[in-house]
């Protein structure tokens, strides 16, 4: 008899270490917003907009200053999900030639949803451009953006509905994403869910219950309903379990509106007034490169493995998610091509104050350290740098002049030709 109850006791041993084995490696939760500005949130700065559940997510783990994206809806999120620059994929979008996280994280036993705006796939049904083609088991949201009044859903690969009520967007991603959660995640398997909001991308609208609340106008209600929503989505993940082991992370595909070249031209805001979101300290917004158009809040939560209540001014980026998350995650990075991004499991545990070394701001400069270059005729694919900027090169001092008004080109000549040569040496690789 003894004999029998050691070897259940081995078999349930076995079966206990594979239960741990595969609990070990984390879900991983990503919540991105559209156009949503540095300083849009309480604990970046805001004074107006109340966002108790992001600064409350903010005590919870690591808060991030520096911290990079793109400065456009398409090529930032093809940069984030292939950890590699847009100068690599060679235009605005993400060929079916890329490999993204995704892919590999299902193919190491993830299972994987995507949840809202994909925008990678030229906003058309190209199915091998499409989320079931490149990594994810699961997909509900538009192709792209709402700058018609209009989404169209797919759910999948079928067209599911198409919807005027902007201002019932955020609930609806939110809704499917809890849905995701409750009904549709295998419990014994670690999940991928990235979450893709079309706000605060016009046109924008808060719902009835939101609309003219907040003292931040119309912009301001949306981005207080987003923090509501996005506390019931962390509410449903504490709720099942999931907290200790759900690595979540918060940030923007890049900065707000707030040229007048092309801000002019869109719609969904009160006649006089401004809509788009803030940058702070940070110089310009979307489309520019300065840094109020590629630097983002992000906050990053794991409990008992991501600082609780710290903030960090390393350099991180999103291309650096594909190479962290194959740390953590456990899967092989692709050895065919170059990935720009890199392992910062050190930086979000703690274990190193240090960031990336640089950031390449696509086709236009790059920042190493305190120091942030350039070239006279930056843009980024026709978006003009500032409407009205001198083509010059610049160069500035972050660390004392984050707001970028002192050109020092002329001072540092020596600094000067050493980022132009690290731009070269980042753009040789294809």
């Amino acid at each position: 008899m003894r004999k029998y109850f050691n070897i259940s006791l081995l078999y349930l041993g076995a079966a206990l270490f594979s239960i741990n084995q595969i609990d070990a490696r984390p879900n991983v939760l990503i919540i991105f917003t559209d156009d949503q500005g540095y300083a849009d949130i309480g604990c970046y700065g805001n004074k107006k907009n109340k966002t108790p559940r992001l600064d409350g997510l903010a005590k919870e783990g690591t808060k991030f200053t520096s911290f990079y994206s793109q400065t456009v809806c398409g090529p930032s999120r093809s940069a984030l999900l292939t950890g590699r620059q847009p100068i690599r994929s060679k235009g605005w979008s993400m060929p079916a030639s890329e490999i993204t996280f995704a892919e590999l994280m299902r193919e190491s036993g993830y299972q994987t949803a995507c949840i809202g705006k994909w925008d990678v796939s030229n906003r058309k049904p190209i199915l091998e451009r499409m989320p079931n083609a490149k990594g994810f088991d699961y997909y509900f949201g538009p192709l792209g953006a709402n700058d018609g009044g209009t989404v169209t859903i797919h759910e999948n690969n079928k067209r599911a509905l198409v919807s005027e009520k902007m201002d019932e967007l955020i609930k609806l991603y939110t809704n499917r994403s809890i849905n995701y959660l409750k009904e549709i995640r295998d419990p014994k398997k670690p999940f991928l869910l990235y979450l893709a909001h079309t706000m605060m991308h016009t046109i924008i609208d808060a719902s009835p219950n939101f609309r003219g609340k907040s003292e931040g106008g119309l912009y301001g209600d949306v981005v207080e309903e987003f923090d509501h929503e996005t506390g019931r989505l962390l509410d449903t993940v504490d709720e099942l379990g999931l907290k200790q082991n759900t690595l979540v992370i918060y940030t923007s595909d890049n900065g707000p509106w707030n040229q007048d070249k092309y801000t002019m031209k869109k719609k969904g805001h009160p006649k006089g007034a401004v809509f788009w979101g803030e940058s702070g300290p940070l110089r310009n917004g979307k489309g520019s490169c300065y840094e109020g158009g590629y630097r983002l809040p992000c906050i990053v939560r794991w409990p008992g493995k991501v600082p609780a209540g710290h903030v960090s001014d390393a350099i991180f980026a999103t291309i650096d998610f594909m190479p962290t998350f194959a740390k953590l995650c456990e899967y092989k990075i692709p050895d065919d091509r170059h990935i720009d991004g890199m392992d910062q499991t050190d930086l979000l545990f703690g274990k190193r104050r240090k960031g990336r070394d640089y950031f390449y701001f696509n086709d236009a400069g790059v920042r190493q350290g305190k120091w942030k270059y350039l070239k006279g005729n930056a843009h980024f694919y026709g978006y003009a740098i500032e409407d009205n900027r001198i083509k010059t090169e610049e160069l500035y001092d972050l660390e004392n002049d984050l707001s970028e008004t002192k050109n020092l080109a002329s001072k540092f000549p020596e600094k000067v030709a050493e980022l132009k040569s690290l731009m070269q040496s980042i753009e040789k690789f294809k």
